[in-house]
């Protein structure tokens, strides 16, 4: 069995929502998984699972949030190269760029990503639930 953490920063809720979504679709598939605050997360549990999903809303300028999830993540980095990986996300404005600059990065350092990135405008509507399901069995 598969053992899944879903690891994520959210500001407004939507980016959580998402998150439960995973886990409801990595369980469906058969992997225990848990759920995380980016707060309750740290570099060394990644040992613990085969499977990970990062997610965070876009910031600023189209960006990590980085006081709390960017430090998390870029700790998490050398270990997540030898895990499954996947990314998500939501926004309210721009177009996605700070999820395609986070996937460039991740392959560049070598991160494998065994899933397209999910990302939804605002509140994840039903097309972004279903999609953020697919993202959590494909991590199972």
């Amino acid at each position: 069995m598969s053992k899944v953490a879903v690891v994520y920063w959210s500001g407004s809720g939507n980016t959580e929502e998402m998150a439960k979504k995973i886990l409801e679709g990595a369980k469906a598939a058969g992997a225990e998984a848990e759920l995380f605050d980016a707060d309750a997360f740290s570099a060394d549990k990644v040992d613990e699972f085969d499977a990970l999903a990062f997610g965070c809303p876009a910031m600023g300028d189209e960006e990590l949030e980085d006081t709390t999830f960017l430090p998390l993540f870029m700790s998490c980095e050398e270990k997540l190269k030898s895990k499954k990986n996947a990314l998500f996300g939501s926004y309210g404005w721009g177009d996605g760029e700070w999820m395609r600059n986070w996937e460039s990065d991740c392959k560049e350092k070598g991160i494998p990503l065994v899933h397209e990135y999910v990302i939804c405008n605002e509140q994840p509507d039903d097309e972004a639930q279903a999609a953020c399901e697919e993202l959590g069995k494909a991590l199972a």
